[in-house]
């Protein structure tokens, strides 16, 4: 795109100027993974990106990962455990697992969270889309369950509550509402 002026965002270039809708404008701060794109197989928040920088780069958006009219793996994993609710967060989240894939072919749970921990959904759990990408990885590696929380008795219930809140919130640091003690801090 050589003709963008100066100001203008990728995600606004493609969005409004090449008619690509599935990169989402959610934040304009690069905070909430709605607009992520791949530059030149790089992963980049679009809505941060000046569109004159990618002139002579391959930008490769949600729309760009499906081959020859079928949608990717990664779509059809989205499409087979009805994890898309609003869609609005889902294109952002596609791209970041595609990338994650690329460079993982089989990745662990904790690794698809991590690559997911910068894309924000406001209308669901995560839980529904952390599984289709598990599934979007034929060989994908599970890790260990965490062991479970020890059950708390009425013991532990009982102490719980005669400290009460004033003295856990000391403990914590807490001198009021929102006022934190920093270490070191008088």
């Amino acid at each position: 795109m050589t003709d963008a002026w100066i100001g203008e965002s990728l995600l606004y270039v493609l969005r409004e100027r090449l008619g690509l809708a599935g990169a989402k404008d959610g934040c304009s701060q690069g905070e909430c993974g709605a607009c992520n794109v791949q530059v030149d197989g790089r992963l980049v928040a679009s809505c941060l990106v000046p569109a004159v920088t990618a002139a002579s780069s391959e930008v490769r958006t949600v729309e760009g990962l499906a081959a020859d009219g079928q949608p990717s793996d990664v779509q059809r994993a989205l499409a087979k455990c009805g994890a898309v609710q609003c869609g609005f967060c889902v294109p952002g989240m596609a791209m970041t697992v595609h990338d994650l894939l690329e460079g993982n072919p089989a990745p662990t749970e904790l690794e698809t969270r991590q690559a997911l921990c910068g894309n924000l959904c406001r209308c669901s759990g995560y839980r529904g889309s952390w599984t289709p990408y598990a599934r979007s990885s034929p060989n994908a590696r599970r890790t260990a369950r965490p062991p479970p929380r020890p059950r708390r008795t009425r013991a532990s219930r009982a102490s719980r509550t005669r400290r009460g809140p004033a003295r856990a919130a000391s403990t914590l640091g807490v001198r009021g509402p929102f006022s934190v003690r920093l270490p070191g801090a008088a």
